[in-house]
């Protein structure tokens, strides 16, 4: 289970979220063998007054946010920053210092979805990959 929050300009968000949802899920997919059909997205296009970011950065900058159940492996992880970086930059031109990755993890008993609580569901893939 993941949950996927991005924040930019909302005059640089706006036009890319299918296309930057795609490329998230295909890193999601390939790193973590997420299921297609399996998509937590939300965006958070915000005006500039509302977000202030470091020097070094243009326009673009964009945050990625990802909560997950806790389990999968510190390679698992790096791959999926991996990815995110090198497809980002090569489908929709931001570069790599215009993206930052957090991933923040929690066990599964923190979660609750379909009425039930996280560590109690059977979910159709594996977490410990």
């Amino acid at each position: 289970m993941s949950q996927i929050k991005i924040y930019g300009l909302k005059e640089n968000l706006d036009p890319i979220k299918a296309k930057l949802s795609d490329v998230i899920h295909s890193c999601v997919v390939d790193a973590l063998h997420f299921p297609e059909d399996k998509r937590f997205h939300r965006f958070f296009p915000l005006d500039l007054s509302d977000f202030y970011y470091p020097s070094g950065r243009t326009t673009k900058y964009t945050i990625i946010e990802i909560s997950m159940f806790e389990g999968r492996s510190v390679e698992t992880k790096k791959h999926l920053i991996r990815l995110l970086f090198e497809r980002v930059h090569q489908q929709l031109n931001i570069l790599p210092q215009d993206l930052e990755i957090t991933i923040t993890e929690t066990p599964k008993h923190n979660w609750g979805f379909r009425g039930t609580p996280g560590d109690e569901i059977e979910l159709n893939y594996k977490v410990e990959v």
